[in-house]
């Protein structure tokens, strides 16, 4: 069964409130994304393992705890999840960072991937799959399939905003990886964009229209 974290984090909230308003700017719109995605990771990243190492302080030898092995790889899902590897990397700036290229049709509104590149030894990390929307499901679900194509098994999933829908869509198809949200929002629209949501996450981080 998956783990769901919902965060309910003052930091986090009040930052997902600055995303939201449309007078925010693309500048503040960027820090804003890798702000919250560093937030949410020291909570995702609890877990990392950890062995003792014989360290020398200024005043003695001791044996201390140290993260081991091949660890954490940072997936984000093109274009938008670019704007969350800033605030991963601050956390883990040894982890190695691979790219999924999905884009909608938007006429069916299903995911089509057109772009994939990832760290090698893939199959023996923590993979940190990030995109701040998590809309109908599509891009997330089809992210998941090809990483596990490749032998992952341990997937990590970080949204900044999510529909109902597509968290539902999404731990249906993949019961076992984490997701970590930042806020559930009410619904999907018509058109399949996340209500009250913040817009097109990927044309504020990038400026484009």
């Amino acid at each position: 069964m998956s783990k769901i974290v919902v965060f309910d984090h003052p930091l986090i909230q009040h930052k997902i409130s600055l995303l939201r308003d449309c007078t925010t700017g693309t500048r503040d719109f960027r820090i804003l994304i890798e702000e919250i995605a560093t937030l949410m990771g020291y909570e995702a990243l609890r877990d990392l393992p950890v062995g003792m190492k014989e360290i020398k302080t200024p005043i003695e030898t001791t044996s201390a705890p140290v993260i081991t092995g091949k660890t954490i790889a940072v997936v984000p899902i093109l274009r938008a999840g670019l704007g969350m590897v800033k605030g991963i990397l601050a956390l883990v700036p040894t982890a190695k960072v691979g790219h999924i290229g999905m884009y909608r049709d938007p006429e069916t509104h299903e995911p089509h991937e057109y772009y994939a590149k990832l760290p090698e030894s893939i199959e023996e990390r923590t993979v940190m799959l990030l995109d701040p929307m998590l809309a109908t499901g599509g891009s997330a679900v089809a992210a998941v399939d090809y990483l596990k194509k490749q032998g992952v098994k341990s997937i990590k999933f970080m949204s900044i905003i999510a529909a109902p829908e597509g968290l539902s869509k999404l731990i249906l198809a993949h019961p076992d990886i984490e997701v970590y949200v930042g806020h559930l929002d009410e619904k999907l629209n018509e058109n399949k964009y996340i209500v009250p949501g913040l817009g097109d996450a990927g044309d504020r981080i990038f400026g484009t229209i």
